[in-house]
This record gives structure tokens, sequence and C-alpha cells, in this order.
């Protein structure tokens, strides 16, 4: 591979200047082995290597453009310098050189370095090699076992750039694949996070096949990878047919970062189908109670969206009413379970649910479109209901008090809406106070 400086490193790209940087100093990590593979990012993410006073110079880079210092480690001398479009880690070499510091890494494409003094690339690994053959190749078994985290790396890196991991490489990991229990959840749920946003479940299918899943998804079986597969065809064929939809599946969960309603869908897969159970589960693993709340909803709907009676306004209310924000993800894991039942009732082998041949695709439409179409509608009355009155009207007009009996008419009132028996504020009072005196 070439190995000419590629634009993207150039310091005046950088968010501070390169005198502030002593010399020697070198870029290392993602952002080099981004920049080789002409991968860009909006939001940069340096790493620097400094041999002596690593701290010192990431708090005078954070004095002088008044941005925000973090002290990652002291013992380590690890320190962050945040910038609103960019965040910058110094750390302080590790051994007596930076060839040394290389040794130590996961892989070899994240052991390349970038001197900006002297424009130099440096890579003893030989890891732009790897990176033009797509190649995920370790360093050693010893780093790896160093911090278990790497093991999972592996994947997620394996899964963002499309390459393979090296033969000995994967049996390493699978042969250390104990070793991932001693790491903290939320650093293991963070590249858990990463896998389920990579298009293709092969390498998160890997990733359990190799026993790193197992301690933290206990219920997850081959057949929760097949019905992650099935969701993600099934979230294809949504998307064909319903771009909104589709595009409403990749938006962000409410709190949190990094998780998309389709990546809600498919963790539904991964954890016990049982509400209850799969909270516990998802606690355990620091997840959000937005994440929480997705998962555990789309799980306590999914039996509404295989049973409700299309002819009846009142049961397609209540769907809407419970599901709220995770229909989507609810409406991607019905189809991705419709295609399982499609299979099995067919003879078809599981792991060819959800692919998107036309007797699925109108299987898939023709059952959940009413229900799609009245929710990507935002003046349909049976998906978004229009209050026509408030609690506090009611309370005035039928002169009764405050009870959890307000709230259960003011649901009637809202079905009566839906089913187009009340148009009005008037109407919905009178058909309230006929509630009352029946």
């Amino acid at each position: 591979m070439d190995k000419s400086v590629p634009s993207t490193l150039a310091p005046e790209n950088w968010p501070f200047s390169l005198e502030l940087l002593p010399q020697p100093a070198y870029m290392v990590g993602g952002a080099v082995r981004d920049a080789i593979l002409g991968r860009t990012r909006e939001y940069l993410d340096l790493d620097f290597v400094i041999p002596f006073k690593a701290v010192k110079v990431a708090r005078a880079i954070a004095h002088h453009y008044k941005a925000g210092f973090v002290l990652l480690d002291a013992e380590r001398q690890i320190a962050r310098v945040v910038f609103p479009h960019a965040t910058a880690d110094f750390a302080q070499q590790s051994g007596n050189s930076l060839e040394v510091d290389l040794h130590r890494r996961d892989f070899t494409i994240n052991a390349i370095a970038y001197n900006p003094h002297t424009q130099e690339i440096i890579d003893p690994l030989q890891g732009c090699v790897d990176l033009q053959q797509g190649i995920l190749r370790m360093v050693s078994p010893a780093n790896l076992k160093d911090d278990p985290l790497r093991l999972m790396r592996g994947y997620r890196q394996a899964a963002q750039l499309g390459f393979t991991i090296e033969p000995a490489t994967q049996a390493a990991i699978r042969s250390l694949a104990s070793h991932i229990s001693k790491v903290a959840a939320e650093r293991v749920r963070v590249e858990i996070g990463y896998l389920l946003a990579s298009q293709g479940t092969s390498w998160i299918t890997s990733a359990w096949e190799d026993g790193l899943l197992a301690p933290f998804f206990k219920n997850a079986t081959r057949e929760s990878l097949i019905k992650l597969a099935a969701v993600e065809n099934a979230a294809a064929l949504l998307t064909q047919n319903w771009p909104h939809l589709g595009a409403q599946l990749q938006e962000d969960v409410r709190d949190t970062i990094k998780t998309t309603w389709l990546s809600i869908a498919k963790l539904a897969c991964l954890v016990n189908p049982d509400p209850e159970l799969a909270e516990i589960e998802l606690q355990e693993l620091t997840y959000s109670r937005a994440e929480i709340r997705g998962v555990t909803t789309a799980l306590k709907v999914l039996p509404q969206f295989q049973l409700v009676d299309m002819s009846s306004l009142r049961e397609q209310y209540f769907l809407f009413h419970d599901a709220d924000m995770v229909f989507p993800a609810t409406a991607v894991l019905a189809v991705a379970l419709d295609s399982l039942v499609e299979a099995m009732s067919n003879d078809k082998p599981l792991h060819t649910a959800g692919a998107t041949t036309e007797e699925t695709k109108a299987r898939g439409c023709q059952v959940l479109a009413p229900l799609i179409n009245r929710y990507l509608n935002p003046d349909d009355l049976v998906a978004h209901p229009t209050p026509l009155v408030s609690g506090k009207e009611l309370i005035i007009a039928l002169d009764i008090p405050a009870s959890p009996i307000i709230g259960q008419l003011l649901t009637e009132i809202a079905v009566a809406q839906a089913e187009g028996k009340v148009s009005t504020p008037t109407e919905a009072i009178a058909y309230a106070r006929n509630i009352m005196s029946g």
C-alpha cells in the first residue's frame, strides 16, 4: 500500500496548532487507520502518543483554546481535550520507544503511527499491508488477553470496516473468550451497540458462536441469531415499501446515542422474551432507561401486532397507544417473526426467513400495511389522536371530582373520535355524560 501521508492527517485539519505539540509526538490508532483507508469522519477523534508529560501538554492545549479537559488516567498519564467538533486524546508513551508502544496494541491496522513533524508513517507491524488486504490481524494473543474487550472489538472492527479476521487471530479470540466476562458491562455494551448498528449479522453471529456473547445474553440461542437476521431483512423490506418508516428505524432512541430503533428491534431478539426478565438483563448491561423501555415495550406490544383485529378501530387505537414511539421497532419485529412462521409452515430452512422474495414482500406488506399507513399519516385519528377535551374540562362540565375515571373517560372519547362517533368538544362532553349516566 502507498504509505504517502493522506491529506486528512494534515495538521491544518486539526482543531489545534501543530506548534503546541512537542517533538517527537505521534498520531496513532483509528484516525491514522481511517485516513489511510480514505474513510472520513464529520467528528474528528484523534489519538496522540507523547514520550513525556502528556497530561501537561493536553492541559496546555485545552487552556490555550478554552476547550474541555478531562483527566482519563492519572497513573498512565492519559488526558482528553474536547473541542466543539473534535476530541483529542493524549497518552504517555508505553515503553521506551514508539515501536514498543505499537507492539503493545491490539491489531496491526491500529498499530500504525504518523509523525506530523516529519510527515512520516511508522508501520513496524506491516499494518498497511493488512489494510490493503482487508485483514484484521492481532499483534499477539497476550495483547488481547491484557484487555479482553479487544476480543469483542475485533468483531466490531471487522463489521465496520468490512474486513475478515485472520484465522490465527480468530482462533486466539475463541480460545480467550472466557476472559470477556472480566470486562465491565458498560464497555461491552458499547461494542455490542456498534455490532448491532452494522449491516449484516454475520459478525455478531460469529461473536456468539465464539463465546463472547453468552456471558451477557444468557438467553440467546441459534434461533435468536436467526431472528436477528430476519429483522435485518424485514427492515430492508419495510424501507423499500415505506422509505419514511425506514428513515425512522435509523433514528436514535430518545435519550441515548448510537442506538437506533432498528438496533432496539435487534436487541429484542437477544434478550429473554419476557419483558420483565429482559429488563433485568438490560439493566445489568447498563442500558439507558430509554433503551430498556424501547425493548420491553416492543416485547409487550408484539403480540398485539400479531393478533390485532384489523376491522376493529378500537383494537387498533390501543395498539398505537401502547406502542407509541416504539411502533417502528415493533413493526419490523412483527414482519420478521411472520417470515419465520412462514418459513416453518412451508418447511423452508429457518436461515432463509425474512428473505425478500416476492411472496414474503406481498405477505409482509399485506399484513401490516393498514397499520403502517395509519402510523405514517399524522392526521390519522386512530394512530395519532388529537384530544377534543382536557381532563379539567371534563371535571368542570360534568361536575365530578378528579379521579381515575377522568382518564378512562378521555380514553373512551378518543376511541369514539377514532370511530367517527364524536368530532367536537360539545359532542365529546355529551358522550362522556352519557357514559356516566349509563
